[in-house]
């Protein structure tokens, strides 16, 4: 396994921190791997082994640990000196109450505390009202093709393209690179999809109908890159003679996203500056479960193209949204402290039409932002300032 050295680069100077370490990612998106990075960083800084304090939740051994007086009596037991002891709880929202524990450890003991969770309510309202000031958190995601191609080792051009089309298709959880058949990885991304839907959705949220969550998803899946629309949805169901409500719709979509599955992304009004409201696109987290839920279709090589990039504004720390500039769609304005930049996004550019629509995208934005195009063309089609990039030079460029 690599060393994440994008996260850990962010998270060195709050080892020590008497904040808490809150560490956000869908399912095997490498969170525990990263907490036994972190542990073996503070093992070469001289912290013994009996100072760290590590629990999966998800490990059977652990599992009489079921609310935050077990955990508290576990911890507390641990502790047999004044010294500083690490807290690593890996899955802590299987614990009752465990933000109860946490906070009592950090006012009464003298610890550092990591905890990951696989849902992004982690952090919820009420959660953060106690832990108020008192935590920095980090989201987690599948592996960049950047951190792929550090992995796989890659060098020769030719290999970069096939893993490209490979994680294009099958995305970046780490565990299912040790796959070598098309079977194995379908079945691996079929399990993972099933622990987040069974575990983390339905579960949580006590859901009885599955199947239709389950659609639902399909649905979202298979129309990515395009503006959700409630209305369409219940047209599309109606046809197939599934009953939903539009309530239970937006129900659907809010368990999607706080389970990290899929990511909602507002519109923005370049002219009016503000965000549109109901003009949100879903992105997945990571496009091997696209193919869990798109079994069958045609593969949707420019929505998945587009997904990526979202995917890598993100961990490149941008915050994003979709662009509206007088009725022309921009994919993405990505921000990040005073710096803008702007990305649209296709297939390839072969077709005079295409690069038309994808370059007149950007007319009568008068500022002097960046502003790209982004698609799986060789050659170099920037024209008027505007820069086009291919996707592979994009993904492996040093941020």
């Amino acid at each position: 396994m690599i060393k994440r050295e994008k996260y850990l680069s962010k998270m060195r100077e709050f080892y020590d921190a008497d904040l808490i370490k809150v560490i956000i990612g869908i399912r095997r998106c490498g969170k525990s791997v990263l907490l036994k990075q972190i542990m073996d960083e503070l093992k070469e800084e001289k912290v013994t082994d009996n100072h760290i304090i590590y629990i999966n939740f998800e490990d059977v051994e652990y599992s009489y640990i079921k609310n935050y007086l077990d955990l508290n009596k576990y911890v507390k037991e641990k502790i047999t000196d004044e010294s500083k002891y690490y807290l690593l709880f890996d899955e802590i929202q299987l614990v009752e109450e465990w933000e109860k524990a946490v906070n009592s450890f950090k006012a009464t003991l003298n610890v550092s505390i990591f905890v990951t969770g696989s849902n992004s309510k982690l952090l919820s309202s009420e959660l953060a009202t106690l832990l108020s000031g008192r935590y920095v958190s980090f989201k987690i995601a599948p592996f960049s093709f950047s951190e792929v191609v550090e992995l796989k080792q890659l060098t020769d051009k030719r290999d970069i393209e096939d893993a490209f089309n490979d994680y294009l298709l099958w995305g970046g959880l780490p565990q299912r690179f040790e796959f070598k058949t098309i079977d194995a990885t379908k079945a691996y991304l079929s399990d993972v999809f099933d622990a987040i839907v069974l575990k983390d959705i339905v579960k949580k949220n006590n859901i009885k109908n599955i199947t239709l969550f389950q659609r639902v998803i399909e649905y979202l899946a298979t129309n990515l890159s395009q503006s959700f629309s409630p209305t369409n949805m219940l047209k599309e169901f109606t046809k197939e003679e599934i009953p939903i409500s539009t309530r239970t719709i937006y129900e659907c979509l809010d368990y999607a996203e706080s389970s990290l599955l899929m990511s909602k992304v507002s519109a923005y009004d370049i002219r009016g500056k503000k965000i549109l409201s109901r003009k949100d696109k879903y992105y997945l987290q990571d496009l091997g479960l696209g193919q869990v839920l798109n079994i069958n279709k045609k593969t949707q090589f420019g929505a998945y193209l587009e997904n990526i990039v979202y995917n890598e504004l993100i961990y490149r720390g941008y915050n994003v949204n979709i662009g509206n500039n007088n009725g022309k769609e921009i994919d993405f304005i990505a921000t990040k402290y005073n710096q803008k930049e702007y990305y649209q996004v296709a297939y390839t550019l072969a077709s005079d039409d295409t690069e038309e629509r994808e370059f007149s995208a950007y007319d009568n934005i008068d500022d002097n932002y960046p502003k790209y195009v982004i698609s799986t063309d060789k050659l170099d089609y920037s024209q008027n300032g505007i820069i086009h990039k291919n996707i592979i030079d994009f993904l492996l460029e040093k941020n």
